[in-house]
């Protein structure tokens, strides 16, 4: 007797990703950080004032709520939208690596002990331990060094450094890369 679940249906038209977004306690400082430290380009900022009946339904956040964005583009593969939200209810904790909804943003860097080197001038940035090394034991990493650290205000960040990995995956698709390529059922030459 099979006890698995269905699966789950496919999502029709999936493209690519758009963007990843995060909730900062400051929008101004974020940014600041995003583009001079890590080099971002600013692309857009927008607002939205407290709806009690859009919010909550939108946004599942409480009815008090407005916030202000900004979108932000790493080349070659990554927009970050940075949220600063306004509520009395707002939380000011955020999970922890291991706590439901917790998270890291990593970014490639060509040598992480000289972005390191840079990280420890920046006050309040908090390296988590010294860089690191895949071993063996992860043949598809291995090789590659690492660091975690939090930025001034407490996102959990990573730095990897993949020059020395012995089977890399493709990590980075090509140019042409669409959602028709890449399906599981699509097979190359057919």
């Amino acid at each position: 007797m099979n006890t698995s679940p269905a699966p789950y249906p496919r999502m029709p038209g999936l493209q690519y990703t758009e963007h990843v977004a995060f909730t900062v306690p400051n929008l101004d400082e974020a940014v600041r950080f995003f583009v001079e430290v890590l080099g971002a380009q600013e692309l857009y900022r927008a607002s939205r004032p407290a709806d009690a009946s859009f919010m909550p339904e939108n946004f599942d956040v409480p009815a008090d709520s407005s916030m202000t964005l900004a979108m932000l583009r790493f080349p070659p593969n990554l927009n970050i939208e940075l949220f600063e939200w306004s509520s009395a209810a707002r939380r000011e904790l955020a999970p922890r690596h291991c706590d439901a909804g917790g998270h890291h943003l990593c970014l490639t860097v060509e040598d992480v002990a000289a972005a390191v080197t840079v990280l420890r001038t920046i006050p309040g940035v908090r390296l988590l331990g010294d860089t690191k090394t895949v071993p063996s034991d992860s043949p598809n990493m291995a090789g590659s060094n690492w660091v975690y650290f939090l930025t001034p205000w407490g996102l959990l960040m990573e730095l990897a450094e993949r020059s020395k990995t012995v089977n890399l995956p493709a990590l980075v698709g090509p140019a042409e890369w669409s959602s028709q390529a890449h399906h599981p059922n699509h097979h190359e030459g057919a």
